[in-house]
């Protein structure tokens, strides 16, 4: 086996940002959303899942930690994604969002790190990054768009993983890559969405050039791509990361799984 191939691993993905993985004997899902298709309102714009979820929270399995980008929006936190996380021993989210939830979850602030305790021995050491929801420096995004955070996961003898979250800087990427590239797996969030009432239509999250870059960037091996279908206002797709990791000259770095998936 090459050591490329050592270093990557499965990722289920269920659509929109919701995706699973087992590291180091743990089992880690992003971002449950597992409700219908339908309109849901927010204190911002409504918004609208376009397709059913690939799967139900009863498929599952067990489910170790919950990775949690933010909890303020029902496309990254919907009503049975948050059924859920009272079955999960520990929910890893934002500063403001480990108050709001309670119980089993816990804030990580930037580069704040947990260390987990895995079944064959040893831990894995999950790090909080810096992530944007929106385009501009974060004191003027978060009063509008809520604080995120994306993670970094790593252990002796395990691959670096990075889930970015919804962020939209490749500044953030940036310094993630000073302390942690080359990652081994990326699970990037994408799909260029933007509302037209807020930040003018700015990117909300990585566009497919972007998420390319940032894999760039991250010297990223293996990328999963999420955050990308079953929601009105991502604005590309499929295609559109495909023809963006080509025109980088980076389709070698997606997901086998990811692109036989049509």
């Amino acid at each position: 086996m090459s050591q490329l191939d050592a270093a990557q691993f499965p990722v289920r993905t269920f659509g929109g940002p919701t995706a699973l993985f087992e590291y180091g004997g743990l089992r880690f899902l992003t971002d449950p959303t597992f409700d219908g298709p339908g309109d849901y309102p927010s204190s911002g714009p409504t918004l609208t899942k376009t397709a059913p979820s690939a799967a139900t929270p009863a498929d599952l399995g067990r489910v170790d930690v919950v990775l949690l980008s933010h909890d303020e929006h029902a496309d990254n936190l919907d009503t049975s994604g948050r059924a859920l996380l009272a079955d999960v021993p520990l929910t890893l989210t934002t500063p403001g969002g480990g108050e709001r939830l309670g119980g089993r979850a816990k804030g990580l602030a930037d580069w704040e790190s947990v260390e987990l305790e895995r079944p064959g021995g040893g831990t894995v050491t999950v790090t909080g990054v810096p992530a944007i929801h929106g385009p501009g420096p974060r004191e003027e995004v978060e009063p509008f768009a809520g604080q995120v955070v994306g993670f970094v996961l790593t252990g002796e003898g395990l691959p670096t993983v990075y889930v970015s979250g919804d962020n939209a800087s490749l500044d953030a990427v940036r310094e993630i890559a000073e302390r942690f590239a080359p990652v081994d797996t990326a699970i990037l969030f994408a799909g260029a969405p933007r509302f037209p009432m807020l930040f003018d239509g700015g990117l909300i999250v990585l566009d497919s050039a972007q998420a390319a870059e940032a894999t760039r960037i991250l010297g990223a091996r293996h990328v999963v791509p999420v955050h990308h279908d079953s929601w009105a206002h991502f604005t590309e797709g499929r295609d559109e990361l495909e023809a963006a990791f080509a025109a980088a000259g980076l389709t070698d770095r997606l997901d086998a799984d990811w692109l036989q998936r049509a």
